[in-house]
């Protein structure tokens, strides 16, 4: 079975290369951008299954990122994971197609159920359209 693929956009450097680390050791194939703009552009390139997205972040911020993503990449998974606790964007988030909205600092075993279950979810989704 091929590793997860696993992009993550987030302006704090630390935590991004920390969360890739350790999905990398669950045997996920992990990428990491430090912003919307260069996440976006990573991902015309390379494809990736799942993002892992800040909400938060200096010039582009995650739900327009998300918006980019939703328009261009419709088989993609998304989860938001931010520091910041906000109804509205956790509700435009979803609404934009993201599948989850964790809260920092996330649970490690949280995230990986999250991520597995986004990636079930989307390849149910691809096994359902090419009907």
């Amino acid at each position: 079975m091929k590793p997860i693929r696993l992009l993550i956009i987030d302006d704090e450097a630390d935590s991004g290369e920390i969360l890739s680390m350790r999905l990398n050791r669950r045997g996920m194939e992990t990428h990491y951008a430090s912003s919307g703009e260069k996440g976006l552009t990573f991902l015309q390139t390379t494809p990736v299954d799942i993002v892992l997205l800040d909400v938060k972040m200096p010039g582009m911020d995650g739900l327009e990122v998300l918006a980019h993503i939703a328009a261009l990449y419709k088989q993609m998974g998304v989860i938001i994971i931010s520091g910041h606790a906000d109804m509205d964007s956790a509700a435009r988030g979803l609404e934009l197609g993201a599948s989850h909205y964790l809260l920092k600092p996330v649970n490690f075993e949280v995230l990986l159920h999250k991520i597995e279950d986004t990636y079930t979810q989307k390849q149910l989704a691809g096994q359902d359209s090419a009907c």
